[in-house]
């Protein structure tokens, strides 16, 4: 009997095991889930900048809306993302070149090559987004932001087939889900101001 308890218990430890870890154990450093933390948790950081340059200008109400759900959203998205790496016991930053854990798994749009990480703004583009105000500056961010929204979406597509960790495929299909739900709305803004998004990169 303490023989089948014993085994009993090995084999319910190596379920809790499955069910924490998934089947290929804790992430690596150079795994797709520890390179999409990693590159999305940076990817956020941007969209939560330029939601706070918008939000600084005193735009239109819905605009300033979306740029507080935004700046919540990927906040608190990014906090999961490190604390995901910290569990993992792996560091929040690396040598590897972003989107290395992507480069040729890209779906649909242009493909996704190491080093280049989709709809992201350059500095250039943030600079000019500072310097402008009122309906030309509520345009250049809804823009930009819906080419961002893209690039997420882009990489969060990119990672489902790769993982089959619960807690990283799932917030991959959250943010494919709502970013592409932004985009929607965000395309409305630009339509009622006399604008369109820029090419898409999907």
């Amino acid at each position: 009997m303490n023989k089948l308890i014993a085994v009993a218990a090995v084999a319910l430890a190596a379920i809790a095991a499955f069910l924490l870890f998934g089947r290929g154990g804790t992430p690596s450093e150079t795994s797709p889930e520890a390179g999409f933390a990693r590159d999305m948790a940076t990817h956020h950081a941007q969209a939560v900048e330029m939601s706070f340059t918008i939000r600084d200008k005193g735009p239109a109400p819905e605009v300033r809306n979306l740029a507080f759900d935004i700046i919540n959203t990927q906040a608190n998205q990014r906090g999961m993302f490190l604390g995901w790496l910290q569990q993992w016991d792996l560091s929040q930053t690396t040598d590897l070149r972003p989107m290395a854990w992507m480069s040729g798994h890209g779906h649909g749009g242009q493909p996704v090559k190491a080093g280049v990480m989709p709809g992201m703004a350059s500095r250039e583009e943030l600079d000019k987004l500072k310097g402008l105000q009122g309906k030309e500056a509520e345009v250049q961010f809804l823009q930009l932001m819906i080419r961002h929204h893209e690039g997420g979406v882009q990489m969060a597509r990119g990672l489902l087939p790769l993982s089959q960790r619960d807690e990283v495929t799932d917030m991959a299909q959250k943010i494919i889900d709502g970013q592409n739900g932004e985009i929607k709305l965000m395309t409305e803004m630009l339509r009622h101001r006399g604008a369109q998004p820029l090419p898409s990169i999907l």
